[in-house]
């Protein structure tokens, strides 16, 4: 079922927005996860817009747009929004602060992974790191590992 994905620059608002039309239509418990790369020397650019931007540009436009410049600091967020028909949605969140590398750095990963370099991740890029490294301390497992929490806590209603 292709889902409703409405612009806007907020994470959280793109997966409430997309879980709860999901919920209308299929009457079950969902979650939607939605995730971007804001690189804070192109004021958040890609953002929520990060798909998109790395089918167009890819990695080596990412790092043009950058050429030059000294501050490379980014920052990877997720957000997981949960809902039910009886519960409005919940939205878990992780972020991972680092830096875009001069180049691309490792085969791991997809998207931008080769060019982000975790303040955590020992100067290595998400593309030189592991799947099990990486999930250490990634955005998308942050947000992943608080869902978790949520729901050994109050089960899927």
């Amino acid at each position: 079922m292709k889902g409703l994905e409405i612009q806007s620059d907020d994470l959280k608002e793109i997966a409430r927005t997309s879980v709860l039309w999901t919920v209308k239509k299929s009457g079950c418990p969902t979650f939607v996860e939605d995730a971007g790369l804001f690189v804070k020397e192109l004021r958040g650019f890609p953002g929520a817009f990060t798909s998109h931007a790395y089918q167009t540009i890819g990695n080596r436009g990412l790092l043009k747009l950058l050429d030059g410049m000294k501050n490379r600091k980014a920052v990877f967020k997720s957000a997981i929004a949960y809902c039910s028909p009886r519960i409005k949605p919940i939205c878990f969140t992780g972020e991972v602060h680092g830096n875009i590398s001069l180049k691309e750095r490792g085969i791991h990963g997809f998207g931008f992974d080769p060019i982000f370099e975790p303040d955590d991740g020992g100067g290595e890029t998400f593309g030189e790191l592991g799947d099990d490294e990486k999930n250490r301390y990634s955005h998308r497992a942050l947000a992943v590992r608080r869902f978790a929490e949520w729901l050994l806590t109050h089960g899927v209603n």
